[in-house]
């Protein structure tokens, strides 16, 4: 039995990684995604809610005692220190669930198990992984996108400028896949990495 690839996939908000890993689920990838991760992680009773409360205020908790997810965004964008405060309690919390997965599925005998995380590179997490690959699209639709999710252009700046620029996310990656284009040709490329992969095709993608 070959073993498990396991897969980092990456890029920058709103280029879609999320398609990318619907596309791969379809194609019977096991997918941990790390901003899922992130909610169940802040959800009622967790410590990771707690720890984040302590560091912030009880201003972060609604009256149901859930997160407010926008007052933390407003918080730590924009500000460092308090985006480095965050990031200390929930990234080696994130990392070591993403990890145990990868290792379930490995000894489950899984062909491809996919770890999408945004900050893959910022975080130092290259060598977990067999394969990293980087959706990018243009600035244009980059932005196009996430003002579709109702987001100032302050807001986008300040998200953009959080994270590793996509170029460079691009550059250090083994492959880029492009999603500028229609569905049809975001899932040829993986199609024909899949097939690269496993033996089946030369074909290279980017």
């Amino acid at each position: 039995m070959a073993a498990m690839i396991r897969l980092g996939l990456t890029g920058g908000i709103g280029m879609g990684k999320s398609t990318a890993a619907e596309l791969l689920a379809e194609r019977g990838a096991k997918i941990s995604d790390s901003d899922e991760i992130a909610r169940e992680l802040v959800e009622p009773g967790q410590p990771a809610l707690q720890a984040i409360a302590e560091a912030f205020g009880n201003e972060v908790l609604r009256a149901d005692g859930s997160l407010d997810r926008g007052h933390v965004a407003g918080l730590v964008f924009g500000d460092n220190e308090a985006r480095r405060t965050l990031e200390v309690i929930l990234h080696p919390r994130i990392r070591e669930t993403w990890q145990g997965n990868l290792a379930r599925w490995a000894g489950e005998g899984e062909s491809i198990g996919v770890a999408v995380i945004p900050l893959l590179y910022e975080t130092g997490c290259e060598e977990a992984f067999d394969k990293i690959v980087c959706v990018a699209c243009s600035p244009e639709l980059q932005r196009k996108r996430l003002r579709q999710r109702d987001w100032s252009d302050e807001e986008i700046d300040r998200r953009i400028a959080a994270q590793l620029n996509a170029e460079e996310k691009m550059k250090r990656a083994d492959h880029v896949v492009w999603t500028d284009g229609p569905m049809d040709a975001h899932a040829a490329q993986w199609d024909a990495l899949l097939a690269c992969w496993s033996g089946e095709s030369s074909t290279v993608v980017a």
